[in-house]
């Protein structure tokens, strides 16, 4: 209740009346002393004057309305070394960022506000578990991958999880429940997601119940305000911390440390730096990296015309919208600072959903919508890129960084991802004479693991099997780690 540190309870029920939100508090008196608080707790949340700025740009105005697209070009991006990239400056990227491991600079940060509803999983997404044979959950992986790099490199790398009002008890009684994962308890540090009233068309705030505020989170883009609102970025800069390594918790091939990308970023003096992978086929569902006019950006799926989709290089015969997002950026700490406190001229913009949202009519009962009836705000986190000084675009191999979990059954499933490690692990263990038999998928007849404790990515896996003496040999049911 940051608001109700400065103003009294009736100070801030008046300002809702002020604001034309008066009806939040419709039902106060109703309500017992608990209730009461709760919502008086919510409210506080809320700016008044940014949803009513809202109202105007996105409901009342045409900031909803379609963009023009003439001048949108495909973003350029540093290919692979394999692709055709300069294999020089790969290497020079990864001393760059190796030497900024070393010296501390860099810390982790992970987007895990979301629910395993869609998995059919009751918790927090990322106490899912994952591997092939530990059934290690999506946490555990990216701390071993984290705890491996940092001992790696000589050094301490801190998390940062944001979570969400809804999981958040949950994710650190979590990490408590499992001795973070070897971690100190004070290199994982946690911190909420900001959230937003839903509207209705007439902008007025609308209430799930008498006594609560229709809440749901800002959107992944709401991350770089509540790092610094939480603090976490005042205490990356008292402990020399300058390189954030952003990630999103469905995603367990993530490099979420990965040396050749923060080295990319530096050497670029990049503000905003982000993966891309090549698009499987036009209709794929990731955003697009592009330039439009001066400025870089990222342009939905849903947003990009299915005709510019579908255009290739009359060259090559490749897409020529190719630079598919996936969700991985290096982020400039003061690069966040700054747009965590900018001005509207310089603030993410929110984009709106219409969703249905059960609410209560003026007699406080509930009402549960057939129909959208109102309207949802969020950011998103790529659209900071047009913002950002020098952003750079790299490529990466979608199968040694992009296998999200998001489905119960088919694409982008539990299932799915783990024949996706399991084939980065034999790709791993047979670049060094392993032999493991595939089909012509790159897929073994059985499972085994290769825990990031071993391995974390090709590199550090060649260097634990060159120590390793004789060589293991795999089988089902293999452990390497």
């Amino acid at each position: 209740m940051k608001l109700l540190d400065s103003m009294s309870s009736a100070e801030l029920i008046e300002s809702y009346r002020t604001a034309g939100q008066g009806h939040v508090f419709a039902f106060f008196d109703q309500l017992s002393e608990c209730e009461q608080q709760q919502l008086l707790s919510e409210a506080a949340e809320i700016d008044l004057h940014e949803i009513a700025t809202l109202k105007k740009e996105l409901i009342d105005g045409d900031g909803a309305a379609a963009m023009d697209y003439s001048d949108l070009e495909p973003s350029p991006f540093e290919a692979r070394p394999e692709k055709g990239g300069d294999a020089d400056a790969w290497a020079e990227a990864e001393r760059l960022g190796e030497q900024a491991l070393r010296a501390g600079r860099v810390a982790a940060f992970t987007v895990a506000g979301g629910q395993g509803t869609r998995l059919g999983f009751d918790g927090p997404k990322g106490t899912f578990p994952i591997t092939p044979v530990r059934r290690a959950t999506l946490f555990q992986v990216f701390a071993e991958k984290i705890t491996a790099a940092a001992k790696r490199y000589g050094t301490s790398i801190p998390w940062l999880i944001m979570t969400s009002h809804q999981n958040h008890e949950a994710t650190v009684s979590f990490f408590a429940d499992n001795a973070h994962f070897g971690l100190e308890e004070t290199q994982v540090r946690f911190f909420r997601q900001g959230r937003m009233p839903a509207v209705n068309r007439e902008g007025r705030i609308m209430l799930s119940s008498r006594s609560s505020i229709a809440m749901s989170p800002d959107g992944h883009g709401g991350s770089l305000r509540a790092l610094d609102r939480s603090g976490a970025l005042a205490q990356l800069e008292a402990e020399g911390i300058d390189t954030i390594s952003y990630f999103q918790v469905d995603n367990p091939l993530v490099r979420c440390i990965d040396p050749a990308f923060i080295g990319w970023h530096l050497k670029s003096k990049s503000e905003m730096s982000s993966k891309m992978v090549p698009k499987a086929y036009a209709e794929e569902k990731v955003g697009h990296f592009c330039i439009q006019g001066d400025r870089a950006v990222v342009v939905e799926y849903s947003d990009l015309p299915a005709a510019m989709q579908a255009e290739t290089d009359s060259a090559t015969g490749a897409l020529r919208f190719i630079a598919g997002s996936i969700a991985i950026h290096v982020l400039d700490r003061n690069f966040v600072k700054r747009l965590a406190g900018a001005g509207p001229e310089a603030a993410l913009p929110f984009h709106l959903a219409h969703k249905k949202i059960p609410t209560v009519d003026g007699a406080g009962d509930s009402v549960s919508p057939t129909e959208p009836n109102g309207i949802k705000f969020e950011m998103f986190v790529f659209d900071a890129l047009p913002f950002a000084q020098n952003p750079i675009v790299i490529e990466t191999l979608r199968e040694n960084d992009f296998s999200p979990v998001k489905n119960a059954t088919g694409i982008d499933s539990a299932d799915s991802c783990r024949a996706d490690l399991l084939r980065q692990y034999t790709r791993w263990a047979n670049v060094n004479g392993a032999a493991v038999a595939t089909d012509e998928t790159g897929s073994p007849s059985f499972d085994y693991e290769v825990c990031p404790s071993y391995g974390y990515d090709e590199n550090s896996f060649t260097a634990s099997w060159a120590n390793t003496s004789p060589p293991p040999l795999i089988s089902a049911g293999t452990l390497l780690g």
